[in-house]
């Protein structure tokens, strides 16, 4: 299956070489919004390859490597560590940086094979055998949701992104004062760009938003 991308269109300074603002679909500012429901966790797993600093790389780290021997026994690390997706991921058309790197598992008796689990270390109520057999997870086909369903912004207007992600409901008085406030002096210098955001741009939108106020201009530019 092709990978689902939004779309962003650019209004970019030349002779200052940075991002004024965009201009949005409702598609691309649900996905937006919707990093603020990320759990840490999946944040840290995503960034892990980008090189995130700071120390919650480390507390990550110190729980996956820690041995199952001190870990309660009603309680998984992949719990913590591989939270669930929000709910209401299913209703973002990028399906917001899901972690393309999770493998889910089942387990069952191999014997009696009747029952699953989620856990390697169940013991199957039938038999009293390990449930170790692994069964391995189908996820269901992702379903593209009309644009107007679902979400968390309504689609009636076109959506303004300035580069430090502030996001408004756009207009023509607005994007004159913006033109006014950044001192736009030659039009002939601003430059029309549209970049598509894909899992890559995600990543990359998500990591630069910890460290910049300038993430378009950082990102795109």
């Amino acid at each position: 299956m092709a990978e689902m991308k939004v779309s962003l269109k650019l209004l970019i300074d030349t002779g200052a070489k940075r991002v004024l603002f965009a201009e949005a679909g409702k598609d691309c500012v649900d996905f937006l919004f919707h990093i603020l429901s990320l759990p840490v966790a999946t944040i840290i797993r995503l960034l892990q390859a980008q090189g995130m600093v700071g120390s919650l790389p480390n507390l990550y780290k110190s729980l996956e490597s820690l041995n199952d021997t001190y870990i309660q026994p009603d309680k998984s690390k992949d719990t913590f560590l591989k939270p669930a997706p929000p709910v209401s991921s299913s209703s973002v058309p990028l399906l917001a940086l899901k972690d393309p790197l999770i493998q889910k598992n089942f387990y069952k008796c191999a014997h009696c094979n009747c029952h699953v689990s989620d856990d390697p270390t169940a013991v199957c109520p039938k038999c009293g055998r390990k449930m170790t057999a692994i069964v391995a997870y189908v996820a269901p086909p992702a379903v593209q949701v009309a644009s107007e369903d679902g979400g968390i912004v309504k689609g009636v207007v076109t959506y303004m992104v300035m580069d430090d992600l502030v996001v408004k409901p756009m207009s023509t008085i607005s994007s004159i004062t913006l033109l006014n406030k950044f001192n736009v002096k030659e039009v002939g210098a601003l430059e029309e760009k549209v970049v598509n955001l894909g899992m890559k741009e995600a990543i990359m939108l998500l990591k630069t938003s910890l460290q910049s106020q300038k993430v378009l201009t950082d990102v795109f530019c």
